[in-house]
């Protein structure tokens, strides 16, 4: 195959040795699985971490414009725990950011509590992660834990935030922090009706991944880069907060942003690159090749196999010149003719989907589809839909031959 990388596997073998020798270290214990499609997942056992050798505050230059990035050596666990020692986290929502975040602040030694609908999917989903009502409960009802809590992390959905606000809305009393991990509900509140109090801290730390990879990357001893912006500063001490959090829920690095930017690009990178455009790419190209005689299985492998488990890792590592020397001279040239056709090609799309994004089209869509009481089984049709495609259906069968492969 023309686009096969020359000696892939030594690169990544050597990659990975680099990763082994330099990696931060955790005590090794079992620790709980979780899936959004998992209807149950194994109790956690508390993991404590041990020092990581990381740098502090620092301004980089990122392509000739100076940031200032926040890293967790500014935080040792013990400058943590006391910083915290008189809050109490109250994690409103447990889906996939809310797991991720209260399992690493609360093996950070802090106190955190949870609260969910009683006796709903989370509720039994946060039992079975250890969050229990017994002596020194963890566990309550919304309103309660809200009531309990002096940091309050709205880790709800975006529609529930706004569907719940009226409730949450006066419980939110003057000397309490809102913490959110997306700017949706506040940049979008003709919309959403969020609109907080003026007496308290509005933060917010946005990590640059799913719940379950901030709960692995935290478990690995790495961390997962996160944003970190301020809405409101009451107390003159809300950004220091926000990074202060950032690290309690298992940032290895943060950047300044705005909750404004933060969420712009976080809906334009979801339905672009990320997911949305990705997705359709995968497509077109398999039906294509099987429309011109390719097999599923040649198909798949030359669409998403070797990208995903070949190229992709190498552009991870260290950049997309360093992927393109890796690859063969052939594989190499016509990459190097055919991106910038694809850029023009896709430029407009692209500036259509932004547009989208800031005038609130995107948010309109996502709060009617995903407050509707039928939403759960319309997702799960759409995403059926995907799983019962020939790309997709033909991947099944192209991972169960990995030498790895442990089933699905």
């Amino acid at each position: 195959m023309a686009s096969v990388c020359i000696r892939p596997a030594n690169v990544l073998r050597t990659a990975a040795r680099r990763i082994q020798r330099t990696g931060p270290k955790f005590t090794p214990v079992q620790a709980a699985s979780y899936s959004l499609l998992a209807r149950s997942a194994p109790a956690n056992c508390s993991r404590q971490p041990t020092a990581a050798p990381t740098r502090g505050v620092k301004t980089l230059d990122f392509a000739g414009t100076k940031e200032v990035v926040y890293e967790r050596s500014d935080w040792p666990l013990s400058k943590l725990q006391d910083y915290f020692k008189n809050d109490t986290l109250a994690l409103i929502g447990y889906g996939s950011q809310g797991h991720g975040q209260g399992l690493n602040a609360r093996d950070n030694g802090l106190n955190v509590i949870v609260g969910v609908r009683k006796d709903g999917e989370s509720w039994r989903q946060a039992e079975q992660d250890g969050w229990v009502r017994v002596p020194g409960e963890t566990l309550f009802p919304i309103e309660e834990a809200i009531n309990r809590g002096t940091i309050i992390m709205n880790l709800l959905s975006d529609a529930a935030q706004s569907a719940t606000w009226p409730t949450v809305a006066p419980l939110i009393t003057k000397g309490k922090t809102l913490y959110f991990s997306h700017g949706f509900s506040i940049v979008f509140k003709d919309l959403t009706h969020v609109v907080p109090p003026k007496d308290v801290d509005v933060i917010l730390v946005a990590p640059k991944g799913s719940g379950r990879t901030v709960r692995t990357l935290f478990k690995e001893g790495r961390g997962i880069n996160s944003s970190v912006a301020v809405f409101q500063d009451v107390t003159g001490k809300a950004l220091e907060k926000a990074v202060a959090l950032g690290v309690a829920v298992g940032s290895g690095y943060m950047y300044e942003t705005t909750f404004e930017k933060e969420v712009y690009s976080d809906l334009y990178g979801e339905r672009g690159v990320l997911m949305g455009a990705i997705q359709g790419l995968f497509c077109a190209q398999y039906k294509v090749l099987r429309a011109n005689g390719h097999t599923p299985s040649e198909a798949f492998n030359e669409t998403v196999e070797e990208a995903t488990q070949s190229l992709y890792p190498l552009i991870g590592e260290k950049g997309m010149d360093y992927m393109y020397n890796a690859c063969s001279t052939t594989a190499r040239r016509g990459a190097l003719d055919w991106a910038p056709i694809f850029e023009k090609t896709n430029l407009p799309v692209f500036e259509k989907l932004y547009q989208s994004v800031r005038d609130g089209t995107e948010t309109r869509k996502s709060l009617e589809f995903n407050g509707r009481s039928t939403y759960r089984q319309d997702l799960a049709k759409e995403l059926k839909e995907i799983d019962d495609q020939e790309i997709w259906r033909a991947g099944k069968t192209v991972r169960s031959l990995r030498p790895d492969y442990k089933g699905e």
